[in-house]
């Protein structure tokens, strides 16, 4: 969603004749919408939630030690259904 946002608004600007005036409007625009703490959580969070939907690599998580030195991992998926 937001690269379609921001190729309409690079298409416009591009293509415009509006003048100096409104490319700079659109630019001061498009940086303070970058800029916006809002907007970087929702990167943040969308890039976290894209990784792990991603992830080919099963989370592990440790079962009760065997002993002192062996420790089992085992799937995070596989602990849910015992």
């Amino acid at each position: 969603m937001i690269g379609l946002v921001v190729g309409v608004a690079a298409g416009y600007v591009l293509g415009t004749k509006a003048g100096r005036g409104r490319y700079e409007q659109i630019s001061r625009a498009a940086r303070a919408v970058a800029a916006s703490p809002a907007t970087k959580k929702i990167v943040e969070v969308s890039r976290q939630k894209l990784s792990d939907a991603l992830d080919t690599q099963p989370r592990l998580e440790p079962m009760e030690p065997i002993d002192e030195r062996t420790t089992i991992l085992v799937p995070q998926d596989q602990l849910r259904r015992r």
